[in-house]
């Protein structure tokens, strides 16, 4: 087992991880900012190191700080968590090539993944069902990409390669706005992502997002623990997700979760990972994989029983993973809400001193933050600061204990999103289940 991590984040995905190397025994190096350092696993940590100032790129993203702080703590591994340099391929490589594990795949695997188009690719080779769209980057002749989009068939929509988050997409319903569509979506994706190709999907109307969470080692074995519904979402950001998806059947979680599984081992992949579709009618549709840590694990984790991110530190350190796909279990079903410091009419971040907090408790009720009364929010970074869980017997039982822990939750000196989750948790239409992508968005009339 590995003796010393570095953990490459902040926040509760830091706290998270420092948790996890307890309980193997496992010595921990805290990173923060100037305006992190009272952050709680600042405090937990064996040792921490400041890398720089607030902002995030001469902090967080400052590659040759993080090296630096791991050689100077003696750390052998490092953990990048989620966001920052989680899935920066180069962060990776110059991890391994100073002599410390990476913590996560390969850096060719992040490479190959990284980008949606080369993602694809391997998908469709592996046996993976994709949106029906264009094999690889969209060339320069417009007669050929018009000739695409009625093979397609309208509406489609145009992504960038190297997107993500939300960011570098446009819908298009007509032909006649084809051509500048892909114009546009290019000088945002160079512009934005710095690397200008582009590709074409089929438009899915009322799809749901479902994924997949993934776990491979590196003796050739390779499970998935079962899917998550992220449909709950606002400007393609994820507010609520659960597990298991709604009306999915065991046959349907069967089918795709094998043929993710496999294309783990038919890409070498290493590490955890998440295999996000888009679903509808009863298909799956890949979109993209993401290469670390999911914000939404503790759902899986929930109705499993396993600990992804110990996982994730068994596979760095050589061992095999701790248990098979026959031993995996769907138990029950559970619900995470996003807690984010932020208005919860206008979504405006809301930085600031927490004055009082109080975090809810009970059978089933799982609280994953860093904040504490007394601590300031700083604004820099992601607004979230804090994800409330609920697992229970059934998805009716789970609502009902997430809208008593909603209730219980206390965050004062700073505005949270509580009241939307409040609100959601006694919709009709979230209550049944299957809402598509769009629902929130209508809803919320953005």
């Amino acid at each position: 087992m590995l003796n010393k991590v570095l953990i490459a984040n902040r926040g509760e995905i830091a706290l998270r991880i420092l948790r996890a190397c307890r309980e193997l025994g496992i010595k921990t190096v805290a990173v923060h900012s100037t305006a992190d350092r009272d952050l709680k696993h600042v405090r937990l940590a064996d040792e921490s190191v400041c890398i720089g100032p607030a902002k995030s790129a001469d902090s967080y993203l400052n590659i040759p700080a993080l090296i630096a702080a791991a050689e100077v703590t003696d750390a052998v591994a490092i953990h990048p968590g989620y966001g920052f340099l989680s899935e920066n391929a180069d962060f990776a490589e110059r991890v391994e090539q100073s002599g410390f594990i990476f913590i996560g795949p390969k850096p060719e695997n992040i490479r190959l993944m990284g980008d949606k188009v080369s993602a694809k690719d391997a998908m469709k080779a592996a046996g993976v069902p994709c949106v029906p769209g264009s094999d690889g980057a969209l060339g320069d002749n417009a007669d050929e990409n018009l000739r695409l989009g009625r093979e397609v068939g309208y509406p489609v929509i145009i992504k960038a390669a190297g997107g993500g988050g939300g960011r570098g997409m446009r819908v298009v319903h007509t032909e006649a706005h084809l051509l500048s569509a892909i114009e546009m979506t290019r000088a945002e994706a160079l512009a934005a992502f710095g690397n200008p190709n582009v590709y074409m999907e089929k438009f899915l109307e009322h799809p749901r997002h479902i994924e997949i969470q993934v776990l491979a080692d590196t003796h050739g074995n390779a499970i998935h623990l079962g899917e998550r519904d992220c449909s709950m979402q606002r400007r393609h950001q994820k507010v609520i997700e659960e597990a298991p998806a709604p009306g999915l059947t065991a046959e349907e979680r069967r089918e795709i979760g094998e043929r993710c599984a496999k294309a783990c081992i038919d890409i070498g992949y290493r590490g955890a990972g998440t295999f996000e579709f888009l679903y509808e009618n009863g298909r799956f549709y890949f979109i993209e994989m993401n290469t670390r840590v999911q914000v939404e694990h503790p759902v899986t984790e929930m109705i499993t029983g396993v600990d992804i991110v110990k996982e994730q530190i068994r596979i760095a350190a050589g061992l095999p993973l701790s248990i098979r796909q026959e031993d995996v279990q769907i138990r029950g079903h559970a619900i995470e809400c996003r807690i984010n410091a932020e208005d919860p009419t206008n979504f405006v971040p809301s930085p600031g001193k927490i004055t009082a907090f109080h975090a809810p408790g009970g059978l089933g009720v799982r609280w994953d933050s860093h904040i504490y009364a007394g601590y300031s929010v700083p604004p820099y970074y992601d607004s979230m600061i804090g994800k409330l869980i609920c697992h229970a017997e059934d998805r009716a039982t789970a609502i009902a204990r997430m809208s008593g822990a909603l209730s219980e939750l206390v965050v004062e000196g700073i505005k949270t999103n509580t009241a939307l989750h409040r609100e959601l948790m006694s919709d009709g239409a979230f209550q049944q289940g299957g809402t598509d992508i769009h629902y929130l968005h209508k809803k919320l009339g953005l």
